[in-house]
């Protein structure tokens, strides 16, 4: 199955935008592997907008020369032989957002194309596209045309949530599909596509995934979206954030400038591991009374369930009280079952509880447990 778990890897457009090249690519290519992200199941290497001439050739899509002197199968064979998959770019409508032709009308010509080139991915966005086109036959078609080609290529769809994709993506053969608008980096953006979607969490699942956008973990408000960037607090909060409600993990900053701090952060295993459970299920939400905090919760593979707290209150306000009943998470007193917790971030082992379990959280910070059953002998 294409996109069993929520896609992980790297994009160029959150940091690149306009500025990429065929080196670029390898070197960040280079840094997946090297550094270790590969391991951890950062697998994509995705080029994003403003990779090709701005006219077709022939009917056909040509890369840059001037940026990909190789082309685009060469760096794909790069990427492939490191063990690696290469990710695409194309658009809906009838141009790209960055006004380069797009693949609106050439659907099944430009997915034979992107297979001959050993394309892996395909981020299909959404700009420019008529009034009076149809957009779930677009994506559709798109969908088919990928199929026809006999290659396994991840479709992306990136309509940014409009005409509600949760309720027919999936049907309609994409693997995954954008909720939201873009993310910049700032902490409002990230906490407002949060909230969003805390309500549209419960249809992920496999072969098809709710796509929250790019990661801005690292980016400290340089790079193509950065408007002053957030603190590492918050960027631990925005990837615990993304990685519980099942988003794919499409890291946008560049490889080679990333602190240790925040490479700390996408290297978290706990949180990773609760983003690609065997089980794949989606989380619930438990409680958000307070607008200011949020709690859910998500059944995972092995007796175990994940817990997360999020206080989305700013720096100059406070820190929230935050709890859980057990009997919102299908455990009553009667049953004898106790939790054995363990801090998904940091790994400390937090204690065995019975009936329920409160702490606190400081603002902007997150809480990430993981809950081993212990059932009664």
């Amino acid at each position: 199955m294409i996109a069993k778990k929520p896609p992980m890897g790297w994009n160029s457009w959150n940091t690149f935008g306009d500025k990429i090249n065929e080196q670029l690519i390898k070197e960040m290519t280079d840094r997946i592997v090297d550094d270790g992200y590969r391991d951890l199941g950062y697998e994509y290497v995705i080029i994003d907008d403003c990779w090709s001439l701005r006219e077709r050739v022939d009917g056909k899509l040509v890369a840059d020369p001037a940026l990909f002197p190789n082309g685009m199968k060469a760096l794909a064979d790069y990427i492939h032989s490191k063990g690696l998959k290469f990710g695409m770019y194309s658009c809906a409508g009838t141009k790209t957002c960055a006004g380069y032709p797009s693949s609106y009308g050439h659907e099944f010509s430009d997915a034979k194309q992107f297979a001959e080139w050993g394309v892996d991915y395909l981020k299909y966005d959404f700009c420019n596209f008529p009034v009076s086109g149809d957009a779930k036959n677009a994506y559709l078609t798109m969908a088919m045309a990928l199929r026809s080609t006999g290659r396994d290529i991840l479709f992306a769809a990136c309509n940014w949530g409009m005409y509600d994709p949760s309720g027919w993506m999936r049907s309609h053969g994409a693997h995954s599909y954008r909720s939201t608008g873009d993310i910049f980096d700032g902490p409002k953006s990230y906490k407002d596509l949060f909230i969003s979607q805390v309500e549209n969490v419960e249809n992920n699942a496999p072969g098809c995934w709710n796509d929250m956008d790019m990661l801005i973990v690292g980016m400290h408000g340089n790079g193509n979206v950065g408007i002053g960037g957030c603190s590492d607090l918050q960027y631990l909060q925005h990837f615990a954030m993304w990685a519980f409600l099942g988003s794919p993990l499409i890291i946008g900053a560049d490889l080679r400038k990333l602190d240790d701090v925040n490479k700390k952060t996408l290297f978290c295993k706990g949180l990773i591991d609760i983003n690609q459970d065997d089980e794949c299920r989606p989380p619930f939400l438990v409680d958000h009374a307070d607008t200011r905090k949020y709690t859910f919760a998500k059944l995972l593979s092995g007796n175990r369930i994940a817990i997360a707290f999020f206080n989305l209150a700013a720096e100059d306000q406070w820190s929230q009280n935050v709890g859980i009943c057990f009997d919102d998470l299908g455990i009553h007193s009667e049953s004898g079952i106790r939790l054995q917790l363990t801090d998904a971030i940091t790994g400390e082992d937090l204690g065995i509880y019975e009936d329920s379990y409160a702490t606190k959280i400081a603002p902007d910070e997150s809480k990430v447990i993981i809950a081993q059953l212990i059932f009664p002998e």
